[in-house]
């Protein structure tokens, strides 16, 4: 607007002044500042009081790597790199997974120090319990994370629930998740927010493919990811996709294997494995395209590409299955279809009354996908599993 007519511009400006008053505003002069290091809980890779994404596509087992490096920072324990961890509380909320049949076989898998763990539970108000909501619950779960001594890190899972509005909206991703930045800097804390990559995105810059707003990304410090490579032995890939605070490429080799951990109860963990050099974008830029599938593939070889990702590591819920298909994109036919063509073995457990999916055989898989799969774990032998077979 052209404002030739001073009356009207102070008129404006006291009417918009009016809207968005305040009492006062401070300013800091630069040369009153004492600088600051950055307060790295690993070096390069998380850091105190700065809020990280970490993305993938599904079935990565990125789950599976927080639990990792959860234990890795209960035990004081290196970090894949060799560096030592300081010893700390790590604060866990997860949306999908459950704390008895998952999240905790997981962290007695890895070997956490279970005392430093804690799950975040229901809230309550006015006598009434409700489930925790990370859209509307942060200030109070603030207040009552406060008194966990050295907590070191929060992992919320999927950070996309800490979104009421539309989560591919810039202003509204970054209203929501405010709150969950500002938790990270009042307990010094490192906040990792899981998500997943977009279906469709290979050759992209990876902050494009992260689901949702370019907001996610953009909020984060640093951002992490996880890929499969398309080499012989079939190794994932950990890397670091973005970093405003240090380097941002490296990363390091990976499996996700699977053990009893308790009698009668099955898991997964990871096992970190040789660094790797180059940028997240040319580490992520083939493996979702071994299989035939993404860009340019039909729906069935996406899904085909999707189940093999999610089950190379071991049996899953198919519930499971199912929601991180409905993030991936992947319509239920799809997956139906894809789930006859890999000869996929569907069972109900007696330990929890849920039907599982795993991988039937690998000759099967390598025929139809020209993949190389030499951890799949069939679980053949499990006590506790009916082999009466549901249809999808």
């Amino acid at each position: 607007m052209d404002y030739k007519n001073l009356e009207v511009f102070d008129a404006d400006m006291a009417s918009y002044s009016d809207a968005k008053k305040v009492d006062d505003v401070s300013l800091i002069c630069a040369a009153d500042v004492t600088p600051e290091a950055i307060n790295w809980l690993w070096n390069g890779w998380l850091a105190k009081g700065k809020f990280h994404i970490f993305a993938g596509m599904a079935g990565t087992g990125k789950t599976t790597i927080s639990i990792a490096l959860a234990s890795i920072i209960t035990n004081g324990g290196k970090f894949p790199d060799g560096q030592k961890s300081p010893v700390g509380n790590v604060l866990i909320w997860s949306g999908e997974d459950s704390i008895k049949d998952t999240l905790t076989p997981r962290l007695i898998a890895s070997g956490a120090d279970l005392s430093k763990v804690h799950f975040i539970g229901d809230t309550f108000k006015n006598k009434e319990i409700q489930s925790f909501d990370p859209a509307t619950d942060m200030q109070a779960l603030l207040v009552k994370a406060s008194s966990i001594k050295d907590l070191a890190l929060l992992i919320i899972d999927p950070i996309v629930n800490a979104v009421a509005g539309d989560s591919h909206k810039n202003g509204e991703v970054r209203r929501a998740l405010q709150p969950i930045v500002e938790f990270g800097e009042k307990l010094n804390c490192a906040v990792l927010g899981i998500t997943h990559f977009s279906k469709g995105g290979q050759g992209k810059d990876p902050m494009e493919r992260v689901t949702g707003s370019l907001a996610f990304a953009a909020l984060a410090r640093v951002v992490l990811a996880t890929a499969k490579t398309d080499d012989e032995k079939s190794k994932r890939i950990f890397c670091r996709a973005k970093s405003n605070v240090g380097l941002d490429n490296g990363g390091f080799e990976y499996d996700i294997n699977q053990k009893e951990v308790l009698q009668g109860i099955f898991t997964s963990y990871v096992s970190f494995g040789d660094a790797v050099e180059g940028s997240a974008r040319e580490l992520l830029a083939e493996p979702d395209n071994r299989f035939g599938g993404g860009e340019g593939g039909s729906a069935v070889d996406d899904a085909k590409a999707f189940l093999i990702e999610l089950l190379s590591g071991g049996e899953m819920a198919s519930k499971s299955i199912e929601n991180e298909a409905k993030e991936a994109d992947i319509s239920k036919s799809s997956l139906r279809r894809a789930k006859n063509s890999l000869n996929i073995k569907v069972s109900k457990s007696k330990l929890d009354g849920r039907w599982y999916w795993r991988l039937f055989n690998t000759e099967t898989i390598e025929g139809a996908q020209h993949a190389h799969i030499n951890n799949v774990n069939t679980l053949s032998n499990m006590p506790n599993i009916n082999t009466d077979v549901m249809e999808f």
